[in-house]
């Protein structure tokens, strides 16, 4: 279809391991192969539509502000009412206006900046923007979200057991984030294993060995849902935008450790990652 529709397809040789970051390098050779006058190119994912005005202005901003290699917008999901887990995507795509550390998937960039760091790293499996931003910052260029609607993507998440396999490779991605520049000054990764090795593997963990002690210490699980309700009420944003996150980022824990643990299993055990699917 996208051959009929003149756009070049460069397809991959699967007899090496498949990752989204490869196929976004590879990607991005043709074009600079092509066009070896171009100064941006933008990312998107497969699951996504471009704003038409995007390309424009988020390529007037990078003109102006020449320590900035990347520019993203509001990517905002088709249909957030659809089911909860799209409304929670649509959430989590709306980033604070400003200067960032990260983008996701859909993003304008300066292909200087992406030719000076070596594009992506090829075996990632997931969280490749954020390890490919930590990297342009550290060379000095900066990361800025900017208050343009830019991509609208559809999640089509209908089943828990989707947004499950979703946080289980949140869960892979900050640890092997972690793993490779955590013990860097900025700590990269480093706040986000925390959380996950308190709620998701720690405490409970704890708690249950407490229980085959005394039994009584299983009320200790009531701990969870007072940090949903503390969460619930300090949070930002409306009230049940508060709620929903509050409930699904406790939950949330549970798959995470799974992903991270699941990391560190691969790394000891020599076993190379493959990606992992939700959709």
């Amino acid at each position: 279809m996208a051959r009929e529709m003149g756009v070049d397809v460069v397809e991959l040789d699967l007899a090496r391991p498949f990752t989204a970051a490869r196929a976004r390098n590879e990607g991005f050779q043709k074009l600079i192969q092509d066009s070896p006058e171009l100064k941006y190119v933008q990312f998107v994912d497969g699951d996504c539509e471009i704003d038409p005005a995007w390309i424009g202005k988020a390529s007037k901003f990078l003109k102006e502000n020449n320590t900035v290699s990347v520019a993203c917008g509001r990517r905002a999901e088709r249909y957030p009412d659809k089911t909860i887990y799209n409304f929670l995507c649509d959430m989590e795509w709306n980033t604070p206006i400003g200067e960032a550390k990260s983008c996701g998937g859909d993003a304008l960039m300066l292909v200087e900046a992406i030719k000076e760091v070596g594009g992506y790293n090829n075996d990632l499996i997931a969280g490749e923007e954020p390890e490919l931003c930590y990297r342009l910052r550290h060379k000095g260029w900066r990361v800025w979200r900017i208050d343009e609607e830019m991509t609208l993507h559809d999640a089509d998440l209908t089943r828990f057991s989707q947004w499950w396999v979703r946080a289980i490779r949140s869960g892979h991605a900050y640890a092997e984030g972690a793993y490779m520049y955590g013990l860097q000054e900025e700590r990269f990764r480093v706040r986000e294993i925390g959380r996950i090795m308190f709620w998701g593997l720690s405490l409970p963990i704890l708690i249950l060995i407490g229980a085959a002690i005394e039994e009584r210490l299983l009320y200790l699980f009531i701990l969870y849902p007072i940090q949903v309700i503390r969460t619930g009420i300090s949070g930002e944003g409306a009230r049940h935008e508060r709620w929903i996150s509050s409930i699904f980022f406790a939950i949330g824990k549970f798959p995470e450790a799974y992903g991270m643990i699941k990391f560190f299993l691969n790394r000891l055990l020599r076993k190379r990652a493959t990606i992992i699917e939700y959709k």
